[in-house]
């Protein structure tokens, strides 16, 4: 990978790891050390392999998905999602409110960009894999 590219990626990690933070001390609750984590394989797959996401159309069926199987370290995926476009910074002050999207765990049927909601650890894998056939198989 080309020295550009990857100064690139740890800028967004880093965006990222400060999301992670802000959101977890402003909810005063959620798992930071998880979601630091996962921060440099979540941004290289969101902004390097996953290259069939697109923000206007995010429940294309043709669409790259990604599961996290550790939901509880969903502020990292927030903080990738929001770098990809798919809400605004607006919403992220809302993170475990009530009245926000933005949960302790993904939900995808409020988060744009969510192809699974997550919560049990260890349910990921047999979701994906269940839902990869499912997907395959819809007209």
């Amino acid at each position: 990978m080309e020295e550009a590219k990857k100064e690139d990626l740890e800028k967004k990690a880093n965006k990222v790891r400060q999301d992670i933070i802000k959101l977890v001390y402003s909810a005063n609750s959620g798992h930071p050390g998880g979601s630091l984590s996962i921060t440099d394989i979540i941004t290289y797959l969101y902004f390097e392999e996953l290259r069939k996401i697109d923000t206007n159309n995010p429940q294309n069926p043709d669409r790259d998905r990604f599961v996290l199987s550790k939901g509880h370290c969903a502020p990292a995926l927030y903080g990738c999602l929001k770098e990809k476009g798919f809400f605004d910074e607006s919403q992220m002050k809302d993170f475990r409110q009530v009245s926000g999207i933005l949960q302790g765990h993904p939900d995808m049927k409020h988060i744009p960009g969510v192809d699974m909601t997550t919560g049990s650890l260890g349910q990921g894998l047999s979701a994906a894999v269940r839902n990869e056939y499912c997907w395959k198989i819809r007209p």
